[in-house]
């Protein structure tokens, strides 16, 4: 006889399979977030280093995921909606710092950005492919899904704003990708709590209801 049921079994080894992709993730992040916010900083790169943190929280959001995993909707719910509230935070930083650009300029190092862009692009993609499966399976791992997504968004941003950069020897291409990537994290966190507190609704009314 079998030491469960299928369906425990099966939950089980779901769960197994998301912590493994969130542990991946979370190492990918937490290394590339030391590695592009020390280039942001050298290269006076406001694009750069919306980028970097976006990194940050990412790291922070797989870490959140993985405590997630095995818990209840209500709880996953809740994690989604203080993942939201980082996006929301990391955006609100990066506006700052542009502020602060605007009133101290300064030229990117154009071969900075695009070296490191390139570098992040391509680490972000191979946590795209290993998240791409979970992307329907829960809000949890949804909201997870929705933060690569943006990550790949911002890595050809902050290229395309290298290449600016170096044909005009101007800041507005990394100030104007910057604030782009400001309404991306924006959007972004609108969704995610929006879906978080959805489903924190739907648990309520569940257990209303029950």
């Amino acid at each position: 006889m079998s030491g469960c049921c299928d369906n425990d079994c099966s939950v089980e080894q779901l769960h197994t399979r998301q912590r493994g992709t969130l542990q991946a993730v979370l190492l990918i992040n937490a290394v590339m977030f030391g590695v592009i916010v020390t280039a942001a900083l050298y290269a006076d790169s406001s694009a750069l280093l919306a980028d970097s943190l976006d990194n940050l929280g990412d790291a922070l959001t797989y870490a959140l995921s993985l405590y997630a995993v095995s818990r209840g909707a209500t709880i996953k719910a809740r994690v989604a909606l203080f993942k939201g509230a980082l996006i929301f935070l990391a955006a609100c930083v990066v506006a700052g710092q542009l502020v602060y650009r605007l009133i101290v300029p300064a030229v990117p190092v154009f071969e900075l950005m695009g070296l490191f862009s390139v570098l992040a692009l391509a680490a972000n993609s191979v946590c795209l492919y290993l998240l791409w499966r979970h992307r329907h399976e829960d809000v949890n791992m949804s909201s997870v899904w929705e933060c690569s997504r943006n990550d790949i968004a911002a890595n050809i941003s902050v290229f395309l704003a290298a290449g600016g950069v170096w044909l005009t020897g101007s800041p507005w291409p990394d100030w104007i990708v910057a604030l782009a990537l400001v309404i991306l994290l924006l959007r972004s966190a609108l969704r995610v709590i929006t879906s978080a507190l959805n489903e924190l609704h739907r648990a309520a009314v569940v257990k209303k209801v029950g």
